[in-house]
C-alpha cells in the first residue's frame, strides 16, 4: 500500500511553521485517539499521525523527507535515516514512548507513540480524559467538589473555596459541564452543575422551549426568547408547526477548551386556548372551511 504524504496526514502545507505543525498535530491526535474515536482504523491513523509529527517536527528529519520522501527512512533507503527506519521495530519516537493495545484485541501487536515534544507529555491525554490520564497521574492529587448554578457554569465564575486548610480564590472557565474535572497545580476540582428551569444543555448547545399562541403560530409574529445574554425578540414565520426548532447561531455555551460557542435552539410549543368567545369561535370555524 502506498504511504501517505506526511504533510497531508497532518493537514498542513509543506511550508508550515513549527507552530502550525504542533497545532495541527494536537487537533489530529485528539480526533483519532483510539480512546476517543471508536472507528476500526483509529489506532492505525493515530500511529501514522504521531510518526508524521515525529519526522516533521525534527528539522533534520524533515529536510531528509522533503528531499527523499519516505525512502529517507526506509531500511536501506536513501538519506541519513535510511538505516533506522521510520516505523519499524527499532524506531525511536521522541523522548516519551508508550505502548497502546487495541481494546478487545486480546493483547495484539503494540505500537509506540509520542507526544510531539509537548512540555508535559500527559497534556494531550488530559484534554480527553478530563485530567485523569490513563497512567493515573492525577490520582495523586486530592479531589474537591464544587457546585455551580447553570449560569455560573455557562459564563464562568470566580470563587473563594476552602482547599485543605487554606482559602483559595479560583477561576472556573466558562462552559464547564456537570461531571467535568479541572486540574489545578496541586488539586483536582470536580464540577457539579445544578439544572436550570429554562435552559437544557446538549453539549455546547442550549435548548429552550417557548410557548407560542396558536394564532401567532398560524399568522406569524414576534416572540420573546430567553438567552444567556437576556431576552431577545424573535420573528416566528407564518404557519409555524408544533415542536419546530429555530436555531440561533453562536448563542449557546462557550467551548471550555476554546473554539467558539454552541448554538441556541428554540423549541416552539404551540398553546391552544381552552375557552373561546363567539368571535374567536367564528374565526376558527371560517378557517376550517
Amino acid at each position: 500500500m502506498a504511504q501517505r504524504d506526511l504533510y497531508e496526514l497532518l493537514g498542513v502545507s509543506r511550508g508550515a511553521s513549527a507552530d502550525e505543525l504542533k497545532k495541527a498535530y494536537r487537533k489530529k491526535a485528539l480526533e483519532w485517539h483510539p480512546d476517543r474515536n471508536k472507528s476500526t482504523d483509529a489506532p492505525e491513523r493515530f500511529k501514522e499521525i504521531n510518526q508524521a509529527y515525529e519526522i516533521l517536527s525534527d528539522a533534520q528529519k524533515r529536510a531528509a523527507y522533503d528531499q527523499y520522501g519516505h525512502a529517507a527512512f526506509s531500511p536501506g533507503g536513501q538519506g541519513p535515516f535510511g538505516r533506522q527506519g521510520a516505523g519499524g521495530q527499532g524506531y525511536q519516537q521522541g523522548p516519551f514512548t508508550y505502548t497502546y493495545y487495541t481494546p478487545g484485541s486480546g493483547g495484539g501487536q503494540p505500537y509506540g507513540f509520542d507526544f510531539g515534544s509537548f512540555t508535559d507529555p500527559f497534556e494531550i491525554f488530559e484534554q480527553f480524559f478530563g485530567n485523569a490520564t490513563p497512567f493515573g497521574r492525577s490520582t495523586r492529587l486530592p479531589h474537591y467538589r464544587i457546585t455551580l448554578d447553570f449560569l455560573e457554569a455557562a459564563n464562568g465564575v470566580e470563587r473563594e473555596v476552602q482547599i485543605g486548610s487554606k482559602k483559595r480564590r479560583i477561576k472556573i472557565p466558562a462552559g464547564v459541564d456537570n461531571g467535568q474535572q479541572i486540574r489545578f497545580a496541586d488539586f483536582v476540582l470536580d464540577i457539579s452543575v445544578r439544572p436550570h428551569k429554562t435552559f437544557r444543555r446538549d453539549g455546547s448547545d442550549i435548548v429552550v422551549t417557548v410557548e407560542v399562541p396558536f394564532a401567532l403560530a398560524a399568522l406569524g409574529g414576534v416572540i420573546e426568547v430567553p438567552t444567556l445574554e437576556g431576552q431577545i425578540s424573535l420573528k416566528v414565520r407564518q404557519g409555524t408547526q408544533p415542536d419546530t426548532m429555530i436555531r440561533l447561531n453562536d448563542r449557546g455555551l462557550p467551548n471550555v477548551n476554546g473554539g467558539g460557542r454552541g448554538d441556541l435552539y428554540v423549541q416552539v410549543k404551540i398553546t391552544v386556548p381552552q375557552r373561546l368567545d363567539n368571535r374567536q369561535r367564528q374565526a376558527l370555524e371560517e378557517l376550517l372551511k
